[in-house]
C-alpha cells in the first residue's frame, strides 16, 4: 500500500478496530475492505442483481490507492456496531427550557457517535427579557452556550477526543454585542468556533455607516439599534485579536438553499464549509488531487479522465452512506433522506500546483482552481442524476429548486469543500484547498529524537537541482519559509510558497474560485502574519463578502497562547527582557491547601489518589497503593512529576490529556472480570482524578465535598462506552479548607497528544503527527 509511516500511526492510533483490551484487531487494508463491503450492500437496496462485488472492489480500489476518503466517522464505523458515519449536524435550539435541554442531550448523543453539531442560538430571547412562564428573567443565549459547552466537555468521542461545536447568533440580535466578545478570553467556551450570522441589510447599514434594527426574537420585534459600522469594526477587532468570530453570511447561503420549501439554513457544522437545515447531517468526502496526476514528458498534467471516473464512483459511494448510515436520532435520519445532501470535495491542491509550477498567490492558480472545481461539480451533478433515474429524486424533490427547473437529480447538493486534516494525513496530501503550512518540519519521536519531514516533491526537486542537504531542511523547518534562504533558486522560491507567504487577499481569492462551484460552502482559513493589522482584516471580511464566499475565518500568527507555527526568523530583534535565558521553576509548595482523596479499585488492588488545590488551582498530586501491592514507585513518580507540572504553571488540561488513556496490561487482565474496575492504568485514573477536580473547581466557588460526589455520580451513571469514569469512594483531604478561584490556562502551541505543532487551517486546528482535530 501507499501509506506513509505517519499515516499508519494515525490509522492505528484512531481508525483501526480494536480489542476490548486496546489491542489492533485489523489492519489498513482490512478497514478499507471492512468500509467498502459495508457501503456498497446499499446497491442491493435498488437492484438485487448488482454486482456488489465489482462495486465493493472499485470502492476499495480509490480508497486503498488513496484517491478518495470519505469523512472520518465513515472510515471509522462503516461495519461496525456503531454505525455512525456523518461528520457533522445542525440542530435546533428552541426558546423553552425543554427545547434547550433536548438540544443538549441530542448533542451529547452525537458527539458520543463522533459527529460535530452547529447551533443557531438565535431563537433564544435575550438577557433580562421576561419569562412568563416563570415570573423570571432570561438570561440569554450565552449563557446558554456555556452549558452546552460543559456538556460537550464531559463527553468524549469513542473515548479520545471532545466533540465540536459551531455556535451561530444573527447580527440583529439584542445580545450581538456580548456574543461578539464571548470568547475573548480563550479559556471561554473552548469547545465552540463562534461566527456572527451576517445579513444583507446588515453589511449595507456597515458600507453607509448606518444603524440598523435589533429584533426580539421572541416578539419579532424592533427592541434597539446599534451603528453597523461599529458593530463590523467590534467583530474585525475581536478576530485580530484571537480569530473568532467568524462570519457567516445568512441571506447568501439560504439564497443558494436547494430545499427553500422545507425552511431556512440557520447554521453550520463546526467549520463552517456546511449549511444545514436543522437535523440535517452532512456526508462527505474527498478527492485526493496529487493522485489526478500523469506525467507526459518531463512534466505533470492533471489527468480529467481519471478524475472524471474517480468523481463517478465518489457521488455513487456518498449516495450510498445515506442509505446504510446508522443515524443518532430519528429525526435525523427522516430529514438527510430527505434531502440526500451530500458533499464531494478535494484534498492536495497545494500539491498539484507544486508538481504543475504554479504558485498559489497566482492568477493562472485561481484559474486552475475554477478549472477543477468545476469540472467536479457538472460530473457530481451529471453523476447524480444518472442515479435518480435509476433509484428516484431525493423525497423532498417537490420542495426543491429541481422542480422548478425541471432537472431530476438524486442529491440536493453534490460539492463541499471540507477541511480534510486527518484524512489527508492519511492520504498523504496537503490539506483541502489550504496552502502548504510548511515545506519541512520537525516531529518530535521517541526519546527526544527529532525527525525532520520534508515535501517529497521539494526534496526531489532539491536533489535534482543539487541544493539538498539535511542542515538546510532543518533551517527550513526552523523559518517556515524559504523566502530568505538565499541558497534555493529564486525560481523554486516562487513555486513552493507557504501559508505565510501569501497575502490575504489571495487566500480569499482562492476561497471565492472554488465556492464559485460548490452547492454548500468552503472551509478554509485565512492567514495573517502577526504584525498584520486590524484595517488587513477589515479588508479581508469585504473581501470576501464583494467575491460571493459564503463566510470566512481568519488567524493572525500568533494572536493566540496556542500559537501554531511562527515564521519568524530566529535572528530578529527581540525585547530584552526576552533575550534573557528563562529557566521555568515550579512555585514553592503551600503551607495551606484543600483537596480530595478517592479510592479506585485497580488491577492491583486500590490506589488513593489525593489531589490538592490553593488559590492559585491544582498545585500536587499524592498516591497510596493498598495492601495488595502493585507498582507504589512507578505511582509516586508520576504523582511528583505532575506536582512539579502544574506548580510550574502547565495547563492542567494538558497534564490529563497526556495521563487519560494510558493502559496497563494488569488493569486491563483484571477489569475484564472485575466490575469494580473502571479505569485503565494508575496514570488514567489520576487523569481522571485531575480532570474531576478541575471541572468541579472552574468557577469562583468553593464547593463542598457532595458537590464532587455529585459530579463522580453523575458521571458514573452515564453510559460512555470506555471513556466511563469510576463511581469511586470519595473523602475530603484533611487540609485547611480555603477559597479557591480556579480557571483553566490557555493552550500551548503543542499537541495534546503528541506534543508536535499544530497548524490552523480550513477554520480549524490540526496536528500532521498524529492526527488530533479540535473540530472532531
Amino acid at each position: 500500500m501507499l501509506l506513509s509511516e505517519n499515516a499508519i500511526k494515525v490509522l492505528e492510533r484512531r481508525y483501526l478496530a480494536k480489542d476490548k483490551d486496546g489491542k489492533l484487531i485489523e489492519t489498513p487494508v482490512d478497514m478499507f475492505n471492512r468500509v467498502a463491503r459495508h457501503i456498497a450492500q446499499a446497491d442491493k437496496v435498488y437492484d438485487e442483481k448488482a454486482d456488489i462485488e465489482k462495486i465493493e472492489k472499485d470502492f476499495f480500489d480509490m480508497m486503498a490507492n488513496l484517491e478518495f476518503m470519505p469523512n472520518s466517522p465513515t472510515l471509522m464505523n462503516a461495519g461496525r456496531e456503531l454505525g455512525q458515519l456523518s461528520a457533522c449536524f445542525v440542530l435546533p435550539v428552541e426558546d423553552s427550557m425543554e427545547g434547550i435541554f433536548d438540544a443538549i442531550k441530542n448533542a451529547a448523543l452525537i458527539h458520543k457517535s463522533g459527529g460535530g453539531t452547529g447551533f443557531s442560538f438565535t431563537r433564544l430571547r435575550q438577557r433580562g427579557s421576561a419569562v412568563k412562564s416563570t415570573g423570571g428573567v432570561a438570561s440569554g443565549p450565552i449563557s446558554f452556550m456555556k452549558v452546552f459547552n460543559s456538556a460537550t466537555e464531559a463527553v468524549k468521542q469513542g473515548g479520545t477526543r471532545r466533540g465540536a461545536n459551531m455556535g451561530i447568533l444573527r447580527v440583529d440580535h439584542p445580545d450581538i454585542m456580548e456574543f461578539i466578545s464571548c470568547k475573548e478570553d480563550s479559556n471561554e467556551i473552548t469547545n465552540f468556533n463562534i461566527s456572527v450570522g451576517i445579513t444583507e441589510k446588515f453589511m449595507e447599514a456597515v458600507e453607509k455607516g448606518e444603524n440598523y434594527d435589533l429584533i426580539d426574537p421572541h416578539s419579532n420585534q424592533v427592541v434597539d439599534s446599534l451603528n453597523a459600522k461599529e458593530v463590523f469594526d467590534t467583530i474585525v477587532s475581536m478576530a485580530w485579536n484571537n480569530g473568532e468570530p467568524g462570519i457567516i453570511f445568512l441571506d447568501r447561503i439560504n439564497k443558494a438553499n436547494p430545499t427553500p420549501g422545507l425552511g431556512e439554513m440557520e447554521s453550520t457544522n463546526p467549520c463552517g464549509e456546511q449549511p444545514l437545515l436543522p437535523y440535517e447531517s452532512c456526508n462527505l468526502g474527498s478527492i485526493n488531487l496529487s493522485r489526478m496526476l500523469k506525467k507526459v514528458g518531463s512534466k505533470y498534467e492533471l489527468d480529467y479522465e481519471k478524475l472524471g471516473e474517480t468523481v463517478d464512483k465518489a457521488v455513487h459511494f456518498l449516495d450510498n452512506v445515506i442509505d446504510v448510515n446508522k443515524y443518532p436520532l430519528a429525526e435525523i435520519d427522516k430529514m438527510t433522506k430527505s434531502t440526500r445532501k451530500i458533499g464531494l470535495g478535494i484534498m492536495g491542491f497545494a500539491d498539484i500546483l507544486f508538481y504543475l509550477g504554479i504558485p498559489y498567490n497566482s492568477d493562472e492558480a485561481v484559474a486552475l482552481a475554477e478549472k477543477i472545481m468545476g469540472f467536479i461539480d457538472e460530473r457530481s451533478k451529471k453523476k447524480s442524476t444518472e442515479l435518480a433515474k435509476q433509484r428516484g429524486v431525493f423525497p423532498a424533490y417537490d420542495k426543491s429548486i429541481y422542480k422548478e427547473k425541471g432537472i431530476e437529480i438524486r442529491n440536493s447538493t453534490t460539492t463541499t469543500i471540507a477541511p480534510t486534516g486527518t484524512i489527508s494525513i492519511i492520504a498523504g496530501a496537503s490539506s483541502g484547498i489550504e496552502p502548504l503550512f510548511a515545506i519541512s518540519f520537525v516531529r518530535n519521536v521517541m526519546d527526544n529524537d527529532k525527525l525532520i519531514e520534508v515535501h517529497p516533491y521539494f526534496e526531489e526537486v532539491a536533489k535534482e537541482r543539487g541544493f539538498y542537504s539535511k542542515a538546510l531542511m532543518e533551517r527550513i523547518a526552523s523559518e517556515g519559509t524559504l523566502a530568505h534562504i538565499d541558497e534555493i533558486p529564486e525560481d523554486v522560491k516562487r513555486i513552493f510558497v507557504t501559508a505565510h507567504d501569501i497575502s490575504p487577499i489571495w487566500h480569499i481569492k482562492m476561497q471565492a474560485a472554488f465556492q464559485n462551484h460548490v452547492d454548500n460552502a468552503v472551509s478554509k482559513t485565512v492567514n495573517f502574519p502577526n504584525e498584520a493589522t486590524k484595517k488587513d482584516v477589515e479588508e479581508v471580511y469585504t473581501l470576501a463578502y464583494r467575491l460571493g464566499c459564503k463566510g470566512v475565518t481568519i488567524y493572525r500568527d500568533g494572536s493566540r497562547q496556542d500559537q501554531v507555527l511562527s515564521t519568524k526568523k530566529k535572528d530578529e530583534p527581540k525585547k530584552e527582557e526576552e533575550n534573557k535565558e528563562k529557566t521555568i521553576k515550579p512555585r514553592m509548595r503551600p503551607s495551606i491547601t484543600q483537596g480530595m482523596t478517592e479510592k479506585v479499585r485497580i488491577g492491583c488492588g486500590n490506589l488513593y489518589i489525593t489531589v490538592n488545590y490553593d488559590e492559585n488551582g491544582i498545585c500536587e498530586v499524592f498516591t497510596n497503593v493498598g495492601r495488595a501491592g502493585g507498582c507504589p514507585s512507578q505511582s509516586e513518580a508520576t504523582s511528583r512529576l505532575v506536582s512539579i507540572a502544574l506548580r510550574s504553571g502547565m495547563d492542567v488540561k494538558s497534564v490529563v490529556e497526556q495521563l487519560k488513556g494510558i493502559r496497563c496490561h494488569s488493569t486491563l487482565r483484571q477489569r475484564g472480570t472485575n466490575k469494580d474496575i473502571k479505569v485503565l492504568s494508575c496514570p488514567d485514573a489520576i487523569g481522571k482524578a485531575l480532570e474531576r477536580v478541575m471541572n468541579t473547581y472552574v468557577e469562583d466557588v468553593n464547593p463542598t465535598v457532595n458537590d464532587i460526589a455529585m459530579e463522580i455520580e453523575r458521571e458514573a451513571s452515564e453510559d460512555y462506552s470506555s471513556c466511563c469514569v469510576p463511581h469511586n469512594e470519595l473523602t475530603i483531604s484533611n487540609e485547611i479548607s480555603v477559597g479557591v478561584e480556579m480557571k483553566p490556562k490557555s493552550e500551548k502551541s503543542t499537541c495534546p497528544e503528541c506534543g508536535n505543532m499544530v497548524e490552523h487551517e480550513g477554520g480549524c486546528v490540526i496536528c500532521r503527527s498524529c492526527g488530533f482535530s479540535k473540530c472532531g
